[in-house]
């Protein structure tokens, strides 16, 4: 698969960016625009990613500039779990041991070929101090390895204006459980 955006698509892309960033200021105070495109227009496939961020309904926006590295973290800042990455299950072990009903894809998988990141627990708390997320839908998180030996997967919601931290066996997947990414550029 060729990951690369035509100058079309760049151009929406970073228009749809730039206009989120400007909405949500309070998700990256002391940030300027200028610099993040800048850093986006020089590295086209992480802006690839970022598309295949947006296309699915995850609504990107910067949450978070690393000063030692220079690096600006985006997460997706949909209200929601993103639309286009629900009903997974957690990884392609948790894929291959189902016999029959499988979903189309895992959330690993579907990140590795996004060459995004699933959110830590600690990074979904951090998205929690920005807004009111997942209040409707969950989203699977990265799971210690101790927990996925046993079978497991762990996931987040927010309810009742709290951050739950849940279980859940890995092959399990639903309508209201997709998966957030992070991307570091």
């Amino acid at each position: 698969m060729r990951k690369e955006l035509s100058s079309q698509q760049r151009e929406e892309l970073l228009s749809t960016l730039k206009t989120r960033f400007e909405k949500n200021i309070n998700r990256h105070k002391g940030v300027e625009w200028a610099k993040v495109q800048a850093k986006l227009e020089a590295n086209t496939k992480k802006l690839w990613s970022l598309n295949e961020m947006e296309s699915t309904g995850g609504e990107p926006d910067v949450v978070n500039h690393d000063k030692k590295t220079g690096e600006y973290i985006f997460y997706d800042c949909s209200a929601e779990s993103p639309k286009g990455r629900r009903s997974l299950c957690y990884d392609r072990s948790a894929l291959d041991s189902r016999k029959e009903y499988k979903p189309a894809n895992s959330a690993m998988d579907m990140a590795a070929a996004m060459d995004i990141d699933i959110l830590t627990e600690e990074q979904y708390r951090e998205l929690q101090q920005l807004g009111d997320f997942d209040t409707k839908t969950s989203s699977w998180i990265i799971t210690p390895t101790d927990i996925r030996k046993l079978g497991g997967a762990v996931f987040c919601d927010r309810r009742y204006d709290t951050i739950f931290v849940y279980h859940n066996g890995a092959e399990s997947y639903y309508a209201a459980r997709g998966f957030r990414g992070s991307l570091k550029i």
